[in-house]
C-alpha cells in the first residue's frame, strides 16, 4: 500500500492519541482527529460516517472510561464494532490498534476487556494490526494518587519496563504508513521503555523531583490475582518487541 494520505485517529485528544495526531500531521498527512469533544463518538456512532470518509487508515488510541471489566469489554467492543462497519463503509484499508503488554495474562478486569477488543478488531473485515504497549511513563504518577493512603503511598510489587507514550505514538504512526506496514507484518506487535525498572524506585524518584517527602511503601496483596502478574515479569516484552527511550529519569529531564 502507499503512504497513506488520509488516517483518522480514534481518541485524538487522549494521553497516545494526541501524539499520533502531531506525528502525522508533521509528516504531511491528512489527519481526522475523532474524539466527542470533535463531535465524533466512536460508541454512539454520532459523526463517524462523516469523519471516516475517504479515510485509509484508522489509528485505534481510544481508552475505556472504566476499570471495571463488564463497562471497559463494552465499551471497547462497540467501538471496534462501529469503527469496523464505518470503516468498511468507507473503503478503510487497515485498522491499527493499541493495547496492553500482558493483557492476555490476567484472569479477568480491564486486560480482559482489552484482549476482547484485539479479539474484535483481529477477526474484522478490515486487516488490523496490534501494538502492545507496556505501562506509560504518565503511569506512575496516577497509581500514585491511587494508592494515597493518607501519610503514605502504597504501590503494588511490579516489574514493568516504562515506556514514553510518544514513542508508542511514534511506532503506531509508522504502523498506519505503508513503510511501517510493510516492515512488521506481524499482527501483533510489542513496545516498551529501553530497560526493566521496579515501579516503586520509579515513583521515589518522581516524589524526589516533586520535593514530596510522603513515604512510599511496596505492597503484596496475595488476594489480588494480579499481583501474581506484577510480580512474575508477565508485564515485560518479549524478546521481539521494539524498545524505545527514553528511560523514565530522562523523560522527567526532558518535562
Amino acid at each position: 500500500m502507499s503512504a497513506p494520505n488520509k488516517i483518522a485517529v480514534a481518541g485524538a485528544t487522549g494521553r497516545v492519541g494526541r501524539h499520533v495526531v502531531d506525528i502525522l500531521e508533521a509528516d504531511g498527512h491528512d489527519v481526522v482527529a475523532m474524539s466527542r469533544s470533535r463531535g465524533v463518538d466512536i460508541i454512539t456512532g454520532d459523526g463517524l460516517a462523516e469523519a471516516l470518509s475517504g479515510v485509509q487508515v484508522i489509528v485505534d488510541a481510544a481508552t475505556g472510561p472504566s476499570p471495571d471489566e463488564q463497562a471497559a469489554t463494552e465499551f471497547f467492543t462497540t467501538a471496534a464494532r462501529n469503527l469496523l462497519d464505518g470503516g468498511r463503509r468507507a473503503g478503510v484499508e487497515q485498522i491499527v490498534v493499541v493495547s496492553i503488554i500482558g493483557a492476555d495474562r490476567f484472569g479477568g478486569g480491564y486486560g480482559a476487556a482489552k484482549v476482547a477488543h484485539e479479539q474484535a478488531m483481529l477477526s474484522g473485515p478490515i486487516p488490523a494490526r496490534v501494538l502492545r504497549a507496556s505501562q506509560f511513563h504518565e503511569f506512575v504518577a496516577q497509581l500514585m494518587e491511587w494508592g494515597a493512603r493518607g501519610d503514605t503511598i502504597e504501590l503494588p510489587r511490579m516489574r514493568t519496563q516504562l515506556v514514553a507514550a510518544r514513542a508508542v505514538a511514534q511506532v503506531l504512526a509508522d504502523l498506519a504508513t505503508s513503510n511501517g506496514a510493510q516492515s512488521t507484518p506481524a499482527p501483533i506487535l510489542e513496545i516498551a521503555g529501553p530497560r526493566e525498572e521496579r515501579l516503586v524506585e520509579m515513583a521515589k524518584l518522581l516524589a524526589a523531583r516533586r520535593g514530596d517527602s510522603t513515604p512510599i511503601e511496596e505492597v503484596s496483596d496475595p488476594a489480588d490475582p494480579s499481583q501474581a502478574v506484577f510480580e512474575s515479569g508477565a508485564l515485560l516484552p518479549g524478546p521481539d518487541a521494539i524498545l524505545a527511550g527514553p528511560t523514565f529519569a530522562d523523560w522527567l529531564d526532558e518535562r
